[in-house]
């Protein structure tokens, strides 16, 4: 699955490639190294991205990429599911790999994330500077959700790249047991980490960003919160008016999992200066404190919204984020890489994500695809906020 080097004459778009591999192989080793090459296609590559179902020997698995690769410079995560070309599914593995003269990259990592959330944010832009000769820039950000408010991250990232270097990535998955997900660095298999790629170009880098949620009845104000988690709506506990509003099913109201399972597709919706809701996931419940604890921030006194959606909604978005991604680059994409929440995937089931991957490659005019489906989407083309929740993003590249 790959490009076709200079398929509009030009001199630089002949020195960039990338490529996509993707392998359901129960091996390890075999889906580690065929996808692999079949992404490299025998080339060099200045990175190598990687999506893969924590179901794997994860250390075998990346192990077998760099011995395929020859250790080219690697970062990844594990996921809730990978997207390959026109096809959408988990307990596989999906690698990408960009290349030639064309592309620079530098990557980055902090561990102990948990401890140091803004601050590793600030340490792991730092990669930055090295691609800074470069016309066209992009930080690729690939972070553990489980390690708390993920905008902490953003606003340490935003302190180096400021305004005018796009950000795109994910929050690595575990196939929805929300107990330890896992980033890739080199060889390393690591938990509670960041871990970045700087890339420079030649051409432009495009990013779209769409959610497809539709607000529910009227806003609330939140009256008590303190980071990532909400105490309470209107004066009343968040928890009891969350469940009221949408009318959730008797198992939600006392089950753990099935009130993850419900808030999956029924997200909050926060008040931006932008004219739609920034989307809130919400992890769990909290029974006893009647609390919602959310990926990210939500402060107190901010205007929130009760949010749902339906697979019609989904895939206009999905549309949208593709068009957007592709409206700035002046020529057909070299490769669509999408960072996609769980939560769309929980609305539009096994059949519907099938479509989505589809009309993600239709928008790709044969470049090749890769991407995840995540527990929390990072996209920042202006100002500060960038971390996102059950939305899709896009990033295509020239």
């Amino acid at each position: 699955m790959d490009d076709v080097s200079g398929m509009d004459g030009s001199e630089s778009r002949s020195t960039r490639w990338v490529g996509v591999g993707h392998s359901l192989d129960p091996d390890p080793r075999v889906a580690g190294a065929g996808a692999a090459t079949e992404a490299l296609n025998g080339r060099s590559a200045a990175v190598v991205i990687v999506f893969a179902s924590d179901s794997y020997d994860l250390e075998t698995l990346v192990a077998a990429i760099n011995d395929s690769s020859n250790d080219a410079p690697l970062i990844g995560c594990s996921t809730a599911g990978e997207i390959a070309a026109s096809t959408a599914g988990h307990s596989g593995v999906v690698v990408a790999a960009l290349g030639g003269e064309g592309f620079k990259v530098a990557t980055s990592v902090r561990r102990d994330l948990s401890r140091r959330l803004r601050g590793s944010g600030t340490e792991v832009a730092a990669c930055l500077s090295e691609v800074a000769d470069r016309p066209h820039k992009v930080l690729m950000v690939l972070t553990d959700g489980l390690a708390g408010d993920q905008q902490e991250i953003v606003r340490g990232i935003y302190s180096v790249a400021g305004a005018g270097v796009p950000l795109v990535g994910g929050c690595a998955g575990d196939d929805m047991k929300m107990t330890s997900t896992h980033q890739f660095y080199g060889r390393e298999v690591l938990g509670d980490a960041v871990v970045a790629a700087a890339i420079g170009a030649d051409a432009p880098f495009g990013v779209g960003v769409r959610h497809g949620w539709e607000t529910v009845a009227e806003p609330m104000t939140v009256t008590k919160s303190s980071d990532n988690r909400v105490y309470s709506l209107d004066n009343r506990p968040a928890l009891d008016v969350y469940l009221e509003r949408l009318d959730a099913p008797e198992d939600a109201h006392t089950d753990p999992a099935a009130f993850t399972h419900f808030a999956m597709t029924h997200p909050l919706g926060l008040q931006r200066r932008s004219d739609e809701p920034h989307v809130r996931f919400i992890a769990e419940a909290d029974f006893e404190e009647r609390s919602l604890v959310c990926i990210a921030e939500v402060p107190r006194g901010a205007a929130v919204w009760l949010m749902e959606g339906d697979e019609a909604s989904v895939l206009e978005a999905t549309d949208g984020a593709c068009r957007d991604a592709l409206e700035g680059l002046g020529s057909p994409p070299l490769g669509l890489i999408a960072f996609d929440c769980i939560a769309r995937r929980g609305v539009l089931g096994d059949a519907g994500i099938q479509r989505e991957a589809q009309r993600i490659s239709a928008h790709a005019s044969g470049a090749p695809v890769a991407g995840f489906y995540t527990y929390g989407e990072i996209a920042r083309t202006r100002g500060i906020s960038g971390f996102h929740n059950q939305t899709l993003v896009v990033l295509a590249v020239a």
